[in-house]
């Protein structure tokens, strides 16, 4: 797998990461969450003074992580196969933090706990097929 496709899947896998967060997090499933949220007070920031570099960088992170591993570790097959190895890496991934912090702190109710890892396995998976689609561009073109 070439360097130039992986940063290519990093990057559009952390653009649709971050709009995906938005739109599940920001939009859809906001009051959700916002009743889930536990008795700790102050935590989460308001709109207006949310960090966006920072929650983009996070998110670019995250896409070429899954690049890394989907293109170079995992080495997919296919779209399908980049899907599912994305959905289990953000099973695991989600699951540890958010029931250790679940555990240990109290950010938010174990129902919130359990939406955020479905959530977060829907949101993966989807990264994960963007992430294959262009993966998979090189192979293609390379035939």
């Amino acid at each position: 797998m070439s360097t130039q496709r992986i940063i290519y899947a990093g990057l559009g896998g952390g653009v649709v990461y971050f709009l995906l967060g938005w739109l599940f997090y920001g939009i859809l499933l906001a009051d959700f969450f916002a009743s889930n949220a536990g008795s700790a007070i102050g935590v989460n920031r308001e709109m207006d003074e949310m960090l966006m570099w920072s929650i983009l960088l996070g998110n670019l992170l995250f896409g070429f992580l899954l690049a890394i591993i989907l293109g170079s570790w995992a080495k997919v097959k296919s779209i399908g196969d980049g899907v599912k190895k994305a959905a289990i890496i953000g099973l695991l991934m989600t699951a540890a933090v958010d029931f250790t912090m679940y555990g240990t702190s109290n950010l938010m109710t174990l129902g919130g706990s359990i939406g955020d890892i479905i959530t977060s396995v829907v949101i993966t998976s989807i990264v994960g097929l963007v992430v294959a689609w262009i993966l998979s561009k090189e192979k293609q073109t390379s035939e």
